[in-house]
């Protein structure tokens, strides 16, 4: 039988410790309370801890040293923070620290229960993170970076969907990492051990993609001066994919259909049926619905490629990932260039973490790769981005990423405080950046943080 959730309650106010419990046994989690840090520390040392609710004014240990040092021993407890006292640099502290949140007392139920939720569903999904990273290394497979909620929940549906036989159809823009997924369905299958090959269905013409695809006999059109393997053999006993599939003419996707249904080719220009023992991954960056329906895409063959669908996020969805990724890049590209380039400065962050990414993953790779190239020193600065990235630290950089939640009926002050705790959160407090971001004087965010 599954351990229920154990949440951890920090505070030295007894009524709260009391009315916390009782809020969080009646949502099923086992609850242990206590008014000290010292003995919280206790408790996470000695038995499984999923999340602690702490206070942060406290006699002899604070909530943030015992933030820190819970984050120090046991990284993957979630941790959500309160206070009387709600001051920006309190907040923005907590978050640097690792918390997950940071809630206001007098504490509404509402508002705990939900944090606690998303708090220990972001837990779940690091967990399986964690355990795709692990599986993808230990079978040699790319890299999987990003702590991102939107990312984490691709990532789980993958973990989830390898293991079978069912086609998968990976959809996004762009540039978001769709082969390097369907690399990760094929490692994390029990196809792992045999071939993975990938098609580009949008680099050849109709008539070479056919033969790409299932391979000609001698004959089959000029220049067919002997018979040739399709790519479907080619990965008989593993995975096939097939990339930009919604560019295939209709003649292709009539072949495509008999091997999803029957599982069986046919060469161009051969009478001989040759089976096939093949997994497909398809990916699109078009919308396959709106084709089917104009007619561009079969609707037959959509319905079989449909059967898992995985839609990759956006870059600009994926709120705290560019600069993981892109200190991923920076070492990749520092060694492949033998230079010594260890990091970016704080307005280089700024500006990655502002543009909006239309071309995602691809594009920061490309961008990470040409500013390690030009950067004279250990530090990736401003000068070493492209103007329309550097530039981009003065626009909206609160359209990227994760908005905020406001419950129905919260008062207005309340919800300005909110918006303005979480865009200082995001420009990693900097006011002046922040009031610049909300269109507001400085000294309005004091006030209204004060108030």
């Amino acid at each position: 039988m599954e351990e229920p959730v154990h949440v951890l309650v920090v505070d030295d106010e007894l009524g709260i410790l009391a009315s916390l419990q009782k809020i969080l046994e009646r949502e099923g989690y086992r609850v242990s309370i206590t008014d000290n840090g010292e003995e919280a520390l206790d408790t996470a040392r000695a038995e499984r801890v999923d999340l602690v609710l702490a206070d942060i004014m406290m006699p002899k240990m604070n909530g943030i040293e015992l933030l820190r040092t819970l984050k120090a021993m046991s990284p993957s407890i979630e941790v959500v923070m309160m206070t009387a006292f709600g001051s920006v640099e309190n907040a923005v502290e907590c978050m640097r620290e690792g918390a997950y949140d940071f809630i206001s007392k007098p504490l509404k139920r509402a508002i705990v229960v939900r944090s606690v939720q998303r708090a220990l569903e972001r837990r779940a999904l690091l967990t399986e993170n964690q355990i795709l990273r692990r599986a993808v290394s230990d079978s040699g497979g790319g890299h999987i970076i990003g702590k991102s909620t939107a990312w984490l929940r691709t990532l789980e549906i993958v973990s989830q969907a390898a293991p079978s036989a069912a086609t998968v159809l990976l959809s996004g823009e762009s540039g978001t990492g769709k082969e390097l997924l369907a690399k990760n369905v094929h490692l994390l299958s029990d196809r792992r051990d045999g071939p993975f090959v990938a098609v580009n269905c949008a680099a050849l013409p109709e008539s070479l993609l056919e033969s790409e695809l299932f391979g000609h006999e001698r004959g089959a059109f000029t220049g067919a001066t002997a018979r040739r393997e399709g790519r479907f053999q080619r990965a008989d006993g593993g995975t096939i994919f097939l990339d930009e599939i919604g560019e295939t003419s209709a003649s292709v996707q009539v072949r495509m259909l008999r091997v999803l249904q029957e599982g069986q080719i046919e060469s161009v220009g051969g009478q001989r049926v040759i089976p096939v023992d093949v997994r497909v991954v398809a990916a699109t960056n078009r919308n396959l619905e709106e084709d089917d329906k104009e007619g561009r895409f079969r609707e037959d063959l959509f319905y079989r490629l449909n059967v898992i669908r995985v839609v990759l996020p956006p870059l600009r969805d994926r709120h705290g990932d560019v600069t993981l990724l892109a200190q991923h890049f920076l070492t990749i590209y520092s060694e492949k260039n033998k230079k010594t380039v260890r990091g970016f400065s704080e307005a280089a962050v700024r500006a990655l973490d502002s543009y909006d990414w239309p071309g995602n993953v691809r594009e920061l790779e490309n961008t990470v790769e040409r500013a390690v190239v030009l950067c004279r020193g250990e530090m990736i600065g401003l000068e070493d981005l492209p103007d329309k990235i550097a530039s981009a630290v003065g626009g909206d950089a609160t359209t990227s990423g994760e908005g905020i939640t406001v419950p129905f009926g919260t008062p207005l002050d309340q919800i300005e405080r909110m918006l303005i705790v979480e865009t200082l959160k995001r420009t990693g407090g900097d006011k002046k950046m922040a009031a610049r971001l909300l269109g507001i004087h400085a000294r309005t965010i004091y006030r209204k943080l004060d108030e």
